[in-house]
């Protein structure tokens, strides 16, 4: 049997809904709480440089110019290196409300028989798809440099490599109320084309500044919605 190919139609439906949704006072609580626990960590990854910086200086009199450039040069180029990796991880925390205020509206039904994820599962879910990306991405690390004297191989190999990971990232946490992870890699496993689009634009979405603060939270509603529209 020949694997179903990428499906517009659905994802494009389901980012529809996702967006009408997006001022709900649920919605957004998910998102200040992602948003802040994301600053956070760049926060945290910014004093770390400071401190070690600061460190190694010593008791050279431009040692603490040395770590305040060091630690502004840390969160600037790891919110550009890892900023997909530790956002998807947030989000993998709190997706399980996401999902929840998402099914009670469209999906009562499926609400009434979901059993909530433990912190602790989501809280390893998400950081298990933050270390995937970064290990995947330093695989490709390689191809990404030969590939830019293409000008757009980079780039696609990229969108394609990543795309294909959030999909499952965010189809497992949509997923995750409803069955044991085998039942839910099986769902995976069939719709891979839905999810691979979904990917594709959640991966699209985090690499535009200000968009990519809301694409994770909007990631995890289209998902729901793709969830429960393929099992009617």
């Amino acid at each position: 049997m020949p694997a179903p190919g990428p499906r517009p139609a659905p994802v494009i439906r389901a980012l529809l809904l996702s967006i009408a949704q997006l001022g709900d006072r649920r919605v957004l609580t998910v998102f200040a709480k992602s948003l802040l626990v994301t600053a956070a960590a760049f926060v945290l990854l910014a004093l770390g440089a400071w401190w070690l910086i600061d460190r190694w200086a010593g008791d050279w009199a431009g040692s603490g110019v040395l770590a305040s450039v060091g630690a502004a040069a840390a969160a600037i180029l790891g919110g550009w290196l890892l900023f997909r990796a530790v956002a998807v991880a947030v989000v993998g925390m709190f997706a399980d409300e996401v999902v929840e205020v998402v099914e009670a509206r469209h999906y009562p039904q499926a609400l009434a028989t979901a059993r909530p994820v433990p912190f602790v599962r989501a809280a390893r879910q998400g950081l298990r798809s933050a270390a995937r990306a970064v290990a995947v991405n330093l695989l490709l690390l390689p191809p990404y440099l030969v590939l830019l004297a293409t000008g757009v191989g980079a780039p696609m190999l990229f969108l394609a490599a990543n795309g294909w990971l959030l999909g499952q990232d965010l189809g497992e946490m949509a997923a995750a109320r409803h069955g044991p992870p085998a039942a839910t890699r099986g769902w995976r496993r069939a719709n891979r084309g839905s999810l691979f689009a979904l990917g594709l634009a959640g991966t699209a979405a985090l690499v535009v500044p200000g968009l990519n603060l809301l694409a994770p939270v909007l990631g995890a509603a289209m998902a729901t919605h793709l969830f429960h529209r393929s099992r009617t």
